[in-house]
């Protein structure tokens, strides 16, 4: 007999034994512990995840990447409040952060994009999305997608590599045969091509040689390094006749056609006597699932089960353990080879926590002792069984028999959807077996898109109306955002493409890799149900460990939830010593005089919060002691940036990354084209032959010059300075600077007048602060004093200018200090996101003459339906046939998810 209810860990501790009725005696006690820590965990740690919501699945350089960030809290996903920073990133192949951003989080939601230059290169890319809250969990919970950007723009080679593997001398050896060939497909035919082969960072092969009619090279080298799952890439240089070398990183995902096979017991142990489901998954050396099929066979060579892999190398079969065998699974592979695998070695004194999903309205859940515990006449005590959701218990229950055995059907209603956490308790607390299932309820929002008719034509214009209701049919105020994309151009594999269903209830909650997550929402068959499930009994559960939370010992707080952008430090004494009360000014030139005034508190730390400034600004923060005075040190506090770690979605990463995107590449450079033919857009112009390379202004990176940087009557770069000695910036600098003299540390040009104006990152600063400058915190320093240089500045510029770069972020530093009592500090700053451009063709200001070759038709992110659940959109078509894809996700107030699909046809 089995007795339960829903529990909320909300609910005061003291109302528990009402709230979860039928437990009296010591199980109480056991289930208030639980819920009381449970409780305490999830108020010193609330979950939050984010999704981002992407305009299309892969893209061009030279396109604009548009997002849409959710941001949930809690077990019911409600849009959080938590957090009001989030931050973007997107990282290249080498796991190096490429572009960085914050966004302002309105109701937990934000939209930004990242516009690729025509300078970047195709490769690999990843979009990483977190709060600061969210790096206390770890960087295993971020919103972490792999892309794909392939290059069109300025990319005569493409390459297609197909990989083998084999054996010599007892090494790995791989086979790759790389393909060469135009955008149109043409081989490059007869061309030299040298290479090298990098694995794990370093040189283990090179060679060359010469492509064959269809384009083909043929080459093969070992993995001399120690790890048989070493990754890296082959760069291959390409000769072509105008005698340009062209080079192409091609990416080695695997050194070994190995397949690994693991075999999961559900609950954790394979228990003798009784019967449970075992999971298995087979797993490629390049991270993707292996299709499998095979025998268990006991140690009599007798067979017991058999069983095949039902999706992407994953299946289960049942089997009873018998005390004294062993057992071993004989499994072949798709290319007819075979091995062996030892199954889990079985225990006699242990449970089996068994769950079937399968029924759409019920889970039952059955308790099954091992043979040890099943014939011992020794009381086990009272098992109990605890469902958590997201730090919120749902469901628990206690044995009355001592802790043999007992079975519950359990209202799956009673469950949010998403993952939940199984776990058996014995009569002491000890948490025994774990089992995670997935709820998927009918909860979602229901998106109704509709559209006047089902076919259109070029340019014409298209009203979509949308209507959202919830599981009660009643109407629903929520946000959304909506893409258009063309499928002739973008293609999209649907089964493998991610929604906000698959990672806000799937993926962010799991470590680890997984293959293709939206399929398990495609399609909610009673096979991807199924499929489903198999997936929860080989990837398991990690967000907290009961033994932490029983323990009380919760990992410490190290990142705070960032409400607002601030500017926060110490004033100390040059001795360390904290300076008290002192007087700290904020200011900053950019866009207008901007002045904050605050004083520090008795241990010297001030704060200037609430502000709100664009990315890249420069502030000024200035300190002066009680008395007025300027000798002393500001230490501003500075939050470590996110390190990159290894990509956990490698497996994602495409060797072949233009492979089936001709059209899409030759719809990329047809839409470059006409854009610069009518000066659209931001491009940079491809020089076939020449490149022209400005030695001034790659050198003066950052500079403030209003002339532009490195336009200047002189040019000093900090590897100039590396070899002028130290000292003084004024002894060093004197006699090497054309025109300009020194008296007393300050500069005079010999032109005549007054002292120069020295400008340090934009900021005009006072002529004796040259001295304080440090010498190996400068980039550059450019000198202009003929008027061609100095008439921008005006009045200022009229004795000279000493434009000072010191080394920003970028180049590992953050602030820089000037004089006792002074810094420049250019923190990061919110990204202004820009608007998508979607033409007007009613409009006769917009341009009919040029090509409409858009492959995203239309992107909004800011759709609000209203009480009555409606919203509508427009937009005009553009000039490709074919089949339009919309797609709209969102949600409510309430956490409820919605998502649909829409396609209609342009003629």
């Amino acid at each position: 007999m089995i007795t339960f209810k829903k529990v909320s860990v909300g609910l005061l501790i003291t109302v528990i034994a009402t709230v979860i009725f039928g437990f009296t005696g010591p199980g109480d006690d056991l289930l208030g512990k639980l819920v009381d820590q449970l409780y305490k965990w999830r108020a010193d740690h609330p979950q939050e995840k984010v999704y981002l919501h992407l305009d299309k699945p892969y893209y061009a350089v030279g396109d604009d990447i548009w997002f849409k960030a959710y941001v949930t809290i809690g077990s019911k996903h409600q849009l959080s409040a938590y957090s009001e920073i989030l931050n973007v990133d997107l990282i290249g192949e080498d796991d190096s952060v490429k572009r960085s951003i914050k966004l302002p989080l309105i109701s937990g939601m934000a939209y930004g994009d990242f516009a690729l230059p025509d300078t970047m290169q195709d490769g690999n890319y990843r979009i990483r999305a977190y709060t600061n809250w969210m790096r206390n969990a770890g960087d295993a919970y971020f919103f972490d997608k792999t892309i794909t950007i392939s290059k069109g723009v300025g990319n005569t080679v493409f390459t297609k590599t197909d990989y083998t593997y084999g054996e010599q001398n007892g090494k790995q050896k791989v086979n790759a045969l790389i393909n060469f060939t135009n955008v149109d497909g043409a081989p490059y035919a007869g061309n030299e091509v040298s290479y090298r082969v990098e694995l794990n960072g370093k040189t283990v092969f090179k060679g060359k040689g010469i492509t064959n009619d269809k384009g083909d090279l043929a080459t093969s080298f070992l993995n001399t390094t120690p790890n048989p799952a070493a990754t890296g890439n082959i760069i291959a240089n390409i000769k072509l006749i105008d005698k340009r070398v062209i080079t192409k990183v091609i990416p080695i995902k695997a050194v070994s056609a190995k397949v690994d096979v693991q075999f999961f017991p559900e609950s954790g142990t394979l228990v003798n006597d009784a019967g449970s489901k075992i999971a298995f998954k087979a797993v490629g050396a390049d991270g993707l699932g292996v299709d499998i099929k095979g025998s268990v066979v006991d140690d009599q060579n007798q067979t017991v089960a058999v069983f095949n892999s039902t999706h992407l190398g994953m299946g289960v079969f049942n089997l009873t353990p018998m005390s004294g065998k062993t057992y071993k699974a004989h499994v072949v592979f798709a290319d007819g080879s075979a091995g062996d695998f030892n199954l889990p070695k079985a225990v006699d004194n242990a449970y089996v926590l068994s769950l079937d999903n399968s029924d759409d309205d019920n889970l039952t859940a059955k308790i099954l002792p091992g043979s040890g515990i099943a014939q011992s006449a020794t009381p086990a005590g009272s098992l109990m069984l605890v469902a958590q959701s997201c730090g919120e218990i749902y469901y628990a229950a206690k044995s009355s028999d001592n802790g043999k055995t007992f079975r519950a059907t359990i209202p799956k209603s009673k469950f949010p959807s998403g993952i939940v956490q199984f776990t058996l308790f014995s009569a002491n607390g000890e948490p025994l077996n774990e089992r995670i299932v997935f709820i998927q309820n009918p909860d979602q929002l229901k998106l109704s898109v509709s559209a006047p008719k089902q076919q259109y034509t070029l340019r014409e214009k298209v009203t979509i109306s949308l209507n959202v209701k919830n599981k009660e049919d009643k109407p629903v105020i929520g946000s959304f955002s909506a893409s258009v994309i063309d499928l002739a151009k973008v293609p999209v594999d649907e089964t493998n493409e991610e929604s906000i269903f698959s990672n806000i209830l799937l993926s962010s909650d799991l470590k680890g890799y997984i293959e293709k997550p939206g399929y398990y929402f495609s399609d909610q068959s009673a096979k991807t149900k199924a499929d489903l499930d198999v997936l929860m009994l080989t990837q398991g559960y990690r967000r907290f460990e009961w033994k932490q939370v029983i323990n009380d010992s919760f990992p410490p707080v190290v990142y705070q939830p960032e409400k607002t952008l601030q500017v926060t430090g110490h004033l100390k004494t040059f001795g360390g010593k904290p300076v008290p009360n002192g007087k700290v000014t904020l200011f900053t030139t950019a866009g207008g005089t901007f002045i904050l005034d605050t004083v520090a508190d008795a241990q010297g730390k001030f704060t200037f919060s609430n502000l709100v400034f664009r990315d890249s600004i420069k502030f000024v923060v200035q300190a002066r002691t009680a008395k007025d005075r300027k000798n002393l040190e500001i230490e501003l506090d500075n939050i470590a940036p996110q390190v990159v770690g290894k990509n956990k979605n490698a497996a994602d990463l495409q060797i072949n990354v233009s492979d089936g995107r001709s059209v899409y590449l030759q719809n990329s450079k047809k839409l470059f084209n006409e854009q610069v033919k009518y000066g659209i857009g931001n491009h940079t112009i491809v020089l076939k032959e020449v490149v022209v390379k400005d030695t001034r202004t790659t050198a003066v990176k950052h500079s403030s010059n209003l002339n532009g940087a490195g336009n200047a009557d002189q040019v000093l770069t900090y590897k100039d300075l590396e070899n002028m000695g130290g000292g003084q910036l004024s002894n060093v600098l004197a006699g090497r600077l054309l025109g300009v003299i020194f008296r007393g540390g300050i500069p005079y040009s010999t032109r005549g007048g007054g002292a120069m104006q020295i400008v340090v990152d934009g900021i005009n600063m006072e002529a004796d602060y040259l001295d304080n400058l440090v010498i190996s915190d400068i980039a550059s320093i450019e000198v202009l004093r003929s008027v061609g240089n100095t008439a921008i500045y005006g009045f200022r510029g009229g004795n000279g200018l000493l434009i000072i770069t010191t080394k920003r972020g970028d180049e590992g530093t953050v602030y820089n200090r000037y004089a006792p009592g002074v810094v420049t500090y250019s923190p990061k700053g919110y990204y202004k996101a820009r608007e998508f451009y979607s033409p007007q063709y009613d409009d006769p200001k917009t341009n009919t003459q040029m090509q409409d070759l858009r492959s995203t038709i239309y992107w909004n992110p800011k759709i609000l339906t209203d009480k009555d659940g409606n919203a509508s959109l427009s937009f005009f078509n553009a000039d490709g046939k074919g089949t339009y894809r919309i797609i709209i996700e969102g949600m409510d107030a309430e956490g409820n998810l919605g998502r649909q699909v829409f396609k209609y046809k342009v003629e």
